[in-house]
């Protein structure tokens, strides 16, 4: 009841098979006993493929995520691989007839394996090509040499698995835009090196291919009844397909092969009269088919398509000369230009290729690609910041690719804006955008790097004399404002009009270039300026002609174009370019020509320096490397020596605890000690207790007596306390209403600073409450020690009353009526005291609130005039700042003045060719700097704000003290009500003898 995702056969077996499903699972069966065999989980996402090897004892099953090895013996895994999430797995299997594992994942990179040890034998490099492809479908041949790849395009890889090379990119047609399956048809003869290669495209067709000579075989499928699957018999025979309509279709190769069926070509042949061919050749005729045979499965009532061409035979040199590659013809190029003035957008880069007869030189372009990087144009991005990557990456590798074929293009500043168009032209095809560019260089750029590192003077010369041919005025008029040839012509030629042109002008323009002589290339630049001598006439200084042939002006292209046909055919042959350039001649095949039309020795001389300096780096990258390294080891060392310090300061502190602990034990057996002599005492004194019982029984009356006599005085006692509590706490409610005000009144001056005046309070509150809880602590053990020693005080008084009962027993009534009129004397006494307290706190109060009031007005004072200096030093320091900034500004400028003049004198006297534009770029960077120097009031703001908060900062610190002083009045009143009230419930007599001793 699962879906099978992938099925595998040829196991060691013969009956048994693999079978994956849709639950991630795979299942062995038995054709023969149709039961099941074996049931194998491990996998997380769906099974995509199954591999079995050779000996049909061990199986590869691959998902996205992994790749797992199995043994069909045990059916046990024995190996997993592994991998990112976002690299993912496309396919890993046997190669035929070895002991190695091939991966393929999402990323291109494709790993051998050894199937013994696990161990990675090799990586194949990452491919070389114009267009991205992603590899999605792969096929080996029977011998496992060949490995070919494919994927979302209609390129096929073949890569060499001996050498790990790739041999060969092979293109398939245009209808072609993915790959969807690779397979190999097997030959008996061939022994395992097969040759010829099915590709099933995303039409549902699958064409046979000829691995050498790249020849469309056959095809089976068509758009109306497609394929959706096939797979070839082992010995080649036979093709079985599973269509869309679910049909399975079955074909016989030999049927479909039309060139094994073609008799082998005669032996003999017969020399013909030349003579006599011509004159029967207008009545010869050919009949060419399309070269594929007949598909088996059309009705064969269907006609084959044909067509009939005369042979030309009396064709003239000059027609060879204009034959191109592709069957296209110069001449006619030629007129169509002249008719539409430009190559029709669809076919232009066919027309171009053409033109420049590139040989698509693969193995060359991938030994120079294969040199890396050139180390001139490691930090390209620097200098040229494109925003798109990978322009800037084939930027790269394409100026590498040009270094490491000559060495001056490493040296010449201006390369990169000579093949920028062409790289943004061809950026999917790095090959065909190379070929172009040294096609450029060798015919269209002669003699440019004769005068290295100066432009070249002789191209110049050349088309200065075409100018002074055609328009004198307008070189009276350069020549008159010290423009020369490098300042109007040279911009032109090092960027390809590439400043000055659209894109769409600029293709036109390059039509005409590559479809005429190279001496139209210096035509053209004359033709621009010629066809542009309005404004320039208008052009006074030198500024203005460097902006004008930097940058986009209004101008017809295709006038420029008819006037540089016109200067081909108007100029005098005596000044001619075309009698000092050479005839267009393209790249060879195989190997690139030879470039060394330059002065060796000074880029020698620059490519010793350039080595010295990155040297020189070098040296100073492992210096700081090394310096580096001892700051790291110094650090260390010190974090080792506080590690050590550390760890003996937790020794002492360890010490002192173990000392600590064995004087706390000691003390705590002085303690034992103590506690048992108490328990001692305790049974002593109950022995005498129960000696003594008798006696109070006698005693219990005459004390019945006393408590109640004492319970009256108590009741009077409580009522003039509550009665005092009432009048202090009405005391208390006038301090907090008090409180309430100023409080308030603080809150009016505390508006623009209540979040750290909270912060403050709460602290403050915390530190209250551990003050109240230390007091009640306090308090806590002070009751205790008045409990210890009033227990003391019972013990000392049982013992003497024991002694002295009979004299005691007279002495009771008057004594405690003594201390009753004793105790209510002392209290009026403390009354009077608290009272006098209250006054004096609300009087100490009234006085810090004035000299507060007086602290802040004297404050708000300093501050008022300490805002009236800080404003007038601000404009004083505002007014110096402006003087000074306009001084800078003066000294800078005459500063740039001398030192255009200084370069303009150079210039003059050495012929030394040097943009004036970096000195301008320059002088506008340093205007900037000029405008971003700082204002000095700046300054004098940020000091007056720094004055005013130090003001709010004492004056926050003097709220901070007024409120510690209320929180004090506050703890010191409830000091007071609760010694008052601990004093009321002292004043309840005690149950035994006590009642004659009050507690203070």
């Amino acid at each position: 009841m699962q879906a099978c995702t992938a099925l595998a056969f040829n196991l060691r077996r013969k009956t048994e098979f693999l079978v994956a499903l849709a639950d991630y699972s795979i299942k062995c069966f038995d054709t023969e006993t149709k039961e099941l065999v074996s049931w194998m989980r491990g996998h997380d996402s769906s099974v995509s493929s199954i591999s079995v090897h050779g000996s049909g004892r061990y199986a590869i099953t691959t998902s996205t995520d992994t790749a797992q090895l199995w043994d069909l013996d045990t059916f046990q895994r024995k190996r997993k691989l592994n991998v990112r999430q976002s690299v993912g797995i496309q396919k890993v299997f046997f190669l035929p007839l070895s002991n190695t594992i091939l991966s393929c994942f999402k990323d291109n990179s494709v790993f051998a394996w050894e199937f013994d040890t696990l161990h990675c034998k090799y990586q194949l490099p990452t491919p070389v090509e114009g267009s991205v492809l992603l590899y999605k479908v792969f096929a080996v041949t029977r011998d496992g040499r060949i490995f070919v790849a494919g994927g979302k395009s209609n390129h096929l890889h073949l890569w060499c698995l001996e050498s790990r090379q790739l041999i060969r990119i092979i293109q398939m047609p245009a209808k072609v835009r993915a790959v969807r399956h690779l397979e190999f048809l097997p030959d008996s003869f061939d022994g395992g090196s097969n040759q010829i290669l099915g590709v099933l495209s995303q039409d549902n067709i699958m064409r046979f291919i000829h691995i050498e000579t790249c020849k469309l075989l056959f095809d089976i499928g068509s758009h109306e009844e497609g394929i959706s699957t096939a797979a070839t018999s082992p010995n080649g025979r036979y093709i079985a397909s599973v269509m869309e309509n679910g049909s399975l279709n079955l074909y016989s190769v030999q049927a479909l092969t039309q060139e094994g069926n073609k008799p082998p070509p005669p032996m003999f042949k017969v020399v013909e009269d030349w003579s006599k061919c011509t004159s029967e050749a207008n009545k010869l005729t050919m009949r060419m088919t399309s070269g594929r045979s007949e598909r088996p499965w059309k009705s064969k009532g269907s006609k084959i398509q044909t067509r009939l061409l005369k042979l030309q035979v009396n064709k003239s040199v000059e027609n060879k000369e204009n034959e191109l590659p592709g069957g296209l013809n110069k001449k006619r190029l030629r007129a169509l230009l002249k008719g539409f003035g430009e190559y029709p957008a669809k076919y232009r880069m066919f027309v171009w290729r053409s033109l420049l007869q590139l040989p698509e030189n693969h193995l060359a372009f991938s030994s120079l690609i294969d040199k890396g990087t050139h180390s001139a144009f490691v930090n390209i991005q620097n200098e040229y910041p494109i925003k798109s990557r990978k322009l800037l990456r084939v930027l790269q590798r394409t100026l590498s690719a040009l270094a490491h074929w000559s060495a001056i293009f490493a040296e010449t500043p201006y390369i990169p804006l000579l093949a920028f168009p062409f790289v943004k032209l061809f950026q999917n095809n790095q090959l065909i955008c190379f070929e172009v560019v040294a096609t450029v260089v060798v015919n269209f750029c002669q003699h440019w790097f004769e005068y290295f590192p100066n432009p070249p003077v002789n191209v110049l010369s050349m088309m200065e004399n075409v100018l002074a041919h055609h328009d004198k005025e307008l070189l009276q008029h350069l020549i008159k404002h010290n423009v020369t040839s490098q300042v109007y012509a040279w911009p032109l030629l090092e960027t390809l009009f590439s400043e000055v042109l659209t894109r769409e002008e600029w293709l036109k323009v390059f039509d005409n270039i590559f479809s005429n002589h190279p001496t139209y290339f210096l035509m053209i630049v004359v033709a621009y300026i010629i066809c542009s001598r309005a404004p320039l006439l208008h052009c006074n200084q030198t500024g203005d002609f460097e902006y004008f042939f930097h940058h986009r002006n209004n101008l017809d292209i295709n006038v420029v174009i008819k006037e540089a046909y016109h200067l081909m055919e108007a100029t005098p042959l005596d000044i001619h370019p075309q009698r000092m350039l050479d005839d267009f001649i393209p790249l060879t095949k195989g190997q690139y020509p030879v470039f060394n039309k330059y002065p060796k020795f000074i880029v020698d001389y620059q490519t010793r320096e350039r080595e010295r300096i990155r040297q020189d780096e070098i040296e100073y990258l492992r210096e700081r490397q090394l310096a580096h390294e001892l700051e790291a080891k110094a650090q260390e060392q010190k974090a080792e020596d506080e590690a050590w310090y550390r760890k003996q300061e937790l020794l002492r502190e360890a010490e002192e605890q173990r000392r600590k602990m064995l004087l706390e034990e000691e003390e705590k057996l002085a303690e034992q000690r103590q506690r048992l002599a108490a328990v001692k005492r305790e049974l002593k004194v109950k022995e005498l207790q129960f000696l003594d019982a008798s006696r109070r029984r006698f005693l219990k009356y005459q004390q019945d007596q006393c408590q109640m006599e004492l319970k009256r005085l108590d009741d009077e006692i409580a009522r003039k306390a509550s009665m005092r509590e009432q009048e202090t706490a009405a005391t208390l409610q006038d301090v907090e209403l008090r409180r309430m005000e100023l409080e308030s009144q603080r809150q009016l001056f505390e508006q623009h600073l209540i979040k750290d005046q909270e912060a403050v309070t709460k602290q403050m509150k915390e530190e209250v409450d551990a003050r109240r809880r230390r007091v009640d602590l306090e308090d806590h053990l002070v009751q205790r020690l008045m409990e210890i020693d009033r227990e003391e005080k019972q013990k000392a008084d049982i013992v003497t009353e024991e002694n002295l009962a009979k004299a005691e027993q007279k002495r009771i009534e008057t004594d405690w009526r003594l201390q009753a009129l004793h105790k209510l004397r002392c209290d009026d006494q403390d009354r009077e005291k608290r009272y006098e307290e209250i006054a004096k706190l609300l009087h100490d109060n009234r006085v810090k609130e004035a000299e507060l009031l007086k602290a802040l007005r004297e404050a708000e004072e300093k501050k008022w005039e300490e805002v009236i200096q800080k404003k007038a030093q601000l404009e004083e320091e505002q007014k110096a700042a402006a003087a000074a900034n306009e001084h800078r500004k003066q000294f800078l400028e005459d500063k740039m003045n001398d030192a255009l003049e200084l370069a303009e004198k150079l210039q003059r006297e050495d012929g030394y060719f040097e943009r004036l534009r970096d000195l301008k770029a320059g002088r506008t960077e340093r205007g900037v700097e000029l405008q971003q120097v700082p204002r000095s009031g700046n300054i004098c703001l940020n000091d007056l704000s720094a004055s005013e908060s130090s003001s709010h900062m004492s004056l926050d610190r003097r709220r901070e003290e007024l409120a510690c002083q209320e929180r004090e009045l506050m703890a010191e009143v409830r000091r007071l009500r609760q010694k008052l009230t601990s004093q009321a419930r002292t004043r309840h007599p005690p149950t035994r003898f006590q009642a004659t001793k009050w507690t203070p």
